[in-house]
């Protein structure tokens, strides 16, 4: 039970993490959204995930070389599928803001995570899922799993009805004020997307099991043993992030940005949203005047690394706690969601995305974030009977 409530600590700590990570980005200035995601996802995906398994695990490169087509090919195929849900993610918080980005993402997140592997093993039976949909409908645990996830999506019609809420009773001024991009129906289509694909983290971690176990083999202590399969399936989010971004950079004559030290005039007023506010433009009858133009380079450089550097260690500290539940690994995934969802809410508060909306819009948020965290308990609890045996 010790290792088991260490481990509920590493997931709060990814939690943690992962609600927290997009705050750094709001100091980044004159940067399109697609420069500064890339740059922060290059610490995300690459340079993190290759450090720490090089430090903290033995011969990760061999344990890597030795796994079959088989076992890499599907940990990166779900990190590419994940990585386009990672993407849509900060679109989410762009047009959604925080609070109600995460909730919704996230709901969506759980409940898909628990559903789409089942789903997806009836259609190909060799992916490395131990029940079909349908194998789980059929006993007592499954059934509670899928109450969960029912709740889950009621959870997810309040929050959204809270956005609708909340846009139909604030000024456009206000909108601008909390979230720079607030758009209630772009933010529930892209939440809603990258909720979905974002589930197929899980999937990798799991495709990705013959990877910790070589590495325990090699001599890695059994903590650190999910860092190694942590770079194919990061490695998968990287390539699909690299061609979004990099096709941005082309459409929107952005890719200069990484080098520059001053704007054109058309990008002077973006801000770490990805929005214009008062900035010149080519077509306008007024010119920026050169220090409006000027990109803080070193500060966005670290922003971005940083937000990038906390993105990453919301697996990091899942992968930890993971080892650590023993029989309670069933309830590592609704733990993760569970403790993201409230300290993105957290942050939402902070940050007074839910000012001047009024009191039912502030009810109906927090009704629907908790019956999120409500959801994804009765998931757990499904799982935990069926790992205990039961509910066949």
């Amino acid at each position: 039970m010790g290792s088991a409530l260490l481990g509920v600590v590493f997931h709060w700590l990814g939690g943690l993490a992962s609600g927290s990570f997009y705050v750094p980005y709001k100091g980044v200035k004159k940067w399109s959204w697609e420069t500064y995601w890339l740059v922060g996802g290059f610490f995300s995906w690459i340079i993190c995930p290759l450090l720490l398994a090089s430090f903290l695990t033995k011969d990760v490169f061999g344990v890597l070389g030795s796994q079959s087509a088989s076992t890499l090919g599907w940990t990166f195929l779900f990190g590419a599928l994940w990585g386009t849900g990672g993407l849509t993610f900060g679109l989410a918080m762009r047009y959604l803001g925080m609070s109600l980005g995460m909730g919704v993402a996230l709901g969506y997140c759980a409940a898909f995570g628990t559903l789409l592997p089942p789903i997806f093993k009836l259609f190909f039976p060799s992916i490395p899922v131990p029940e079909t949909i349908t194998e789980i409908a059929s006993s007592t645990a499954g059934q509670v799993t899928l109450l969960g996830v029912a709740v889950c999506l009621l959870g997810i019609f309040i929050a959204a009805l809270a956005g609708a809420t909340k846009e139909k009773e604030m000024s456009a001024e206000d909108k601008q004020k909390a979230i720079a991009e607030f758009s209630f129906k772009k933010g529930i289509l892209v939440a809603t997307f990258s909720g979905i694909m974002s589930a197929c983290f899980s999937f990798g971690l799991t495709a990705g099991n013959p990877i910790g176990d070589a590495s325990v083999a090699a001599g890695t202590s059994v903590i650190w043993s999910g860092l190694p399969k942590l770079i194919v399936v990061m490695l998968g989010g990287f390539a699909t992030n690299f061609v979004w971004c990099v096709g941005l950079n082309i459409k929107n004559r952005t890719g200069y940005q990484y080098l520059a030290s001053h704007a054109r005039a058309e990008h002077a007023g973006l801000t770490a949203s990805g929005g214009e506010h008062g900035g010149g433009s080519s077509s306008g009858s007024s010119t920026p005047a050169q220090s409006d133009l000027k990109i803080p380079m070193l500060g966005n450089y670290l922003f971005s690394a940083l937000a990038g550097t906390t993105w990453y260690f919301q697996f990091f500290f899942y992968t930890m706690g993971e080892t650590q539940m023993g029989k309670f690994g069933f309830a590592s995934w609704t733990l993760h969601m569970a403790s993201i969802i409230i300290f993105s809410t957290m942050w939402g508060w902070i940050f007074h995305e839910w000012k001047g909306s009024s009191k039912k819009a502030h009810r109906l948020i927090v009704t629907g974030i908790l019956t999120l965290i409500l959801s994804t308990i009765i998931i757990g609890v499904g799982t935990y009977i069926k790992g205990s045996g039961g509910g066949h």
